[in-house]
């Protein structure tokens, strides 16, 4: 590559939390193990495997018992939240050792733009490098793609596992990737791949072929955005700052057993309420939408939003809203899993809450104090005084999976 055009790594650790529990007893290593929630209490899948546990045909999401019945020397361990954050914190710190254009993506991958760093080798040797250094400082394996975009750095990470290092380039597009099915395309879920079937699109070549008119027909601004993608042009920086950007903060659960009594329920909505709002509160967050997530025993998904006025963050506001989507769409089926979410979640500083006749009392007491403060900001400059501080609080306990956002505290 030339050292004038943009070189992205893109790093994905490999079955990360099962290497990393390798990592941390030795004894575990060359043997199948499995990282897996409590089977007793119908948790039991299979977050991560190792590729020892993979090559007797265990996969990720697998049931315990499924794969118990494949390979009866699985060794399960249950997972260690704490851990794996150390182990993404300490893998960042390496990469940001490099270059502070570092964006993580999840706890266990990430991109880096290496376009302005003097290398004194290739691409391919600086990576290697890399991964080696990652494997001698914490026994942890990677795979990193080299590309000219965050998309093709990607998808070039997810060719050769473990321990690999692909490069591809844009001319490359055409051969190695128009010929496979749009599903395994990164950013091109089941649901998508049924509409581009729907209409004739069924290989990321088809894809990239594709009218734009009738992409943006079809799907909007998001066909269009693939077609790029699929063509090889993703325009996005590599932006440290991402990692901030939360959109929204939920928790789910899956629950013991099938579940119709209706106080059963009731106190699982409170429960996952109470640790919503725990999340809000540690990261100052607030939300303008409510989304419920119901699963039944026949593994039907079924969700249901709402769009409120005023931020919302209180405990009892999201669990009655929650509470009140939940009897709206409920059919008496028997609930397997139940999700709650708010959506749409900005900082609770810089928000502006709608005055109404349930608010007007508390907003005319502090009018006084809003007058003083803007007072003061006209006589000595507007950043002299501000209402409110940014405290920085302690991040919430309520969550522990990779799934949240919640590791993303640690940088």
């Amino acid at each position: 590559m030339s050292s004038k055009a943009r070189i992205i790594f893109h790093l994905d650790m490999n079955s990360f939390y099962a290497s990393v529990e390798q990592a941390h007893d030795p004894s575990l290593k060359g043997k199948a193990i499995a990282v897996a929630g409590d089977p007793k209490q119908r948790r039991g899948i299979l977050v991560t495997c190792s590729y020892e546990a993979r090559a007797k045909g265990v996969y990720t999401t697998m049931s315990v018992w499924e794969a118990k019945r494949k390979c009866p020397e699985l060794i399960l361990l249950p997972p260690n939240f704490e851990r794996y954050r150390a182990a993404s914190k300490a893998m960042f710190d390496i990469l940001r050792s490099y270059t502070p254009l570092v964006e993580p993506v999840s706890i266990d991958e990430g991109y880096m733009d290496v376009s302005d760093i003097e290398m004194g080798q290739d691409a391919i040797a600086f990576a290697e490098s890399i991964q080696q250094r990652i494997v001698r400082e914490l026994d942890l394996p990677s795979s990193i793609g080299i590309a000219p975009n965050k998309f093709l750095a990607k998808t070039a990470s997810n060719m050769k596992k473990p321990m690999g290092i692909t490069v591809l380039r844009k001319r490359e597009v055409a051969e190695k990737l128009w010929p496979l099915p749009v599903i395994e395309m990164h950013g091109v879920g089941e649901s998508t791949s049924k509409k581009f079937s729907e209409f004739g699109i069924h290989t990321i070549g088809d894809l990239a072929n594709a009218t734009p008119n009738i992409l943006k027909e079809k799907l909007g601004k998001i066909g269009i955005r693939l077609s790029e993608r699929a063509n090889g042009i993703d325009n996005r920086a590599v932006d440290p700052e991402a990692v901030f950007d939360t959109k929204s903060v939920g928790n789910s659960t899956t629950l013991p057993y099938d579940v119709t009594d209706v106080e059963e329920i009731e106190k699982v909505l409170k429960l996952l309420s109470k640790k919503v709002a725990s999340r809000l509160d540690s990261k100052n967050l607030a939300g303008r939408s409510i989304t419920i997530h119901i699963r039944d025993a026949n593994w039907k998904n079924k969700t249901r939003s709402k769009t409120v006025t005023n931020r919302l963050y209180k405990e009892k506001e999201i669990y009655e809203l929650a509470s009140t989507l939940f009897h709206t769409t409920w059919k008496d089926e028997p609930i397997r899993l139940l999700g709650v979410t708010v959506n749409n979640v900005y900082d609770k500083g810089e928000s502006v809450e709608q005055l109404s006749i349930f608010n007007f009392e508390q907003h005319a007491k502090e009018e006084p104090i809003l007058k003083l403060v803007e007072q003061l900001q006209t006589k000595f400059g507007k950043d002299t005084i501000k209402r409110g501080i940014k405290v920085k609080k302690k991040a919430s306990l309520e969550s522990k999976t990779s799934f949240s956002k919640d590791f993303l505290d640690d940088h």
